[in-house]
C-alpha cells in the first residue's frame, strides 16, 4: 500500500499524511514506513527540529491504516477516533528529522471493541529502537 492509498484511509491528508507505505499487516498487526521525519516541511516540526514525541502521532496513524483494513476486510465502515491516552511511553532518542533511514513502525492491537481500542507499538531505524509505547483510542462515531 502506497501514500496515496494509506491517506484514502485516514483523515490526514497531504504533508500530515506521515506514512510512506505499509509493508506487511495482519489482523493483530501492521508494519509501516516513513521517510517524512528528515522532510524540512515536517508540519510537526518545531524550531527546525522534529521531537521524538512526534512519533506518537506516526504510531497513531499506523493504528488508524490498521483499524481502516480491519474495518474493510470485515465490509464495515471505519470508525472514527480520537487519542485518548498514551502509556508507558520510552524514548530512545529526542529527536526523528536527525535519525538516518527510514522509520519502521510497528503497532500490534492489544485488545478493541466498538468503544475504542489499545495498540502497543515500536519505531525503529535499521536495528536501533527510538520508542515504544502504546496507546489508547476512543471512538467517536462511524465514517459516512
Amino acid at each position: 500500500m502506497n501514500k496515496d492509498e494509506i491517506c484514502a484511509r485516514i483523515p490526514h491528508a497531504g504533508r500530515m499524511c506521515l506514512l510512506e507505505r505499509v509493508q506487511d499487516w495482519d489482523e493483530t498487526g501492521i508494519h509501516c514506513l516513513a521517510t517524512s521525519h528528515r522532510d524540512a516541511d515536517n508540519p510537526l516540526r518545531s524550531r527546525d527540529r522534529l521531537p521524538a514525541v512526534c512519533g506518537i502521532e506516526y504510531a497513531a496513524q499506523a493504528m488508524a491504516v490498521h483499524a481502516g483494513l480491519r474495518a474493510a476486510s470485515a465490509a464495515v465502515k471505519p470508525a472514527l477516533g480520537m487519542l485518548a491516552a498514551v502509556r508507558d511511553l520510552r524514548l530512545a532518542v529526542t529527536r526523528l528529522d536527525d535519525v538516518d533511514g527510514e522509520l519502521h513502525i510497528h503497532a500490534l492491537r492489544l485488545s478493541g471493541d466498538e468503544t475504542g481500542f489499545i495498540y502497543e507499538f515500536d519505531i525503529k531505524a535499521d536495528d536501533d529502537a527510538l520508542m515504544s509505547g502504546r496507546i489508547v483510542v476512543k471512538l467517536l462515531e462511524t465514517l459516512a
